[in-house]
């Protein structure tokens, strides 16, 4: 058999990430096997292994094609060289409501990740890992405060750690609500608001 060029192979690669995408979604992530992904793929197990170590690496590439983007933009917009770091903020979380409620992708992956990953031993790889996202995550909202503080855009009273904190469990609060409900609230088009209300308790020089 002729060996895959570099585009058959990338082609493949990503194949397999999307048929992993459905099947997660269908069966939930402890309830799918390789075999179910190999087989919404057209694919064999081995052409799975000769991409991937396991299930859990499938998910992890899966999360990675929705998430590395956004976090790359957070590292950046986190600076404290930034002019505006609440407004780069802000832009940052109305994105990411938008996204979700506009990109297929996204939404499936989150609806997995929210809804579909059940606190089993086989998946406690992967639940380290997302604690791990989360920490990282409140790192750099962390920071978006402390630089908003020194810039004088939030109060100095403010407990930024608190601040983040709070403002995580609001985002995928959110989320996490739509993504059960669609039809209860239109995510993208109240997105700008969703986030100011946030932000201006934020604003209001009380402690967070």
């Amino acid at each position: 058999m002729a060996k895959k060029t570099p585009e058959e192979a990338r082609a493949t690669y990503e194949l397999i990430l999307d048929a992993a995408e459905q099947v997660f979604c269908d069966k939930g992530v402890s309830q799918a096997s390789l075999c179910d992904i190999a087989s919404a793929a057209g694919v064999t197990r081995g052409a799975i292994y000769g991409h991937f170590k396991n299930k859990i690496d499938v998910f992890n590439r899966m999360h990675e094609r929705v998430h590395l983007p956004i976090e790359r933009l957070a590292e950046e917009a986190a600076s404290p060289q930034e002019p505006d770091p609440l407004g780069r903020l802000r832009a940052l979380l109305v994105k990411v409501l938008q996204e979700t409620a506009s990109d297929p992708r996204q939404r499936r992956v989150l609806e997995i990740l929210y809804h579909k990953c059940e606190m089993t031993p086989e998946l406690g790889p992967l639940i380290e890992r997302q604690k791990g996202l989360r920490a990282q995550a409140l790192e750099h909202l962390e920071r978006f405060c402390d630089n908003a503080v020194a810039r004088s855009q939030l109060p100095a009273a403010i407990d930024c750690r608190r601040a983040a904190v709070g403002l995580h469990a609001y985002m995928t609060g959110l989320i996490a609500n739509w993504l059960l409900a669609p039809e209860s609230f239109a995510l993208g088009a109240e997105a700008e608001a969703l986030v100011d209300i946030y932000l201006a308790s934020l604003a209001g020089g009380r402690p967070a």
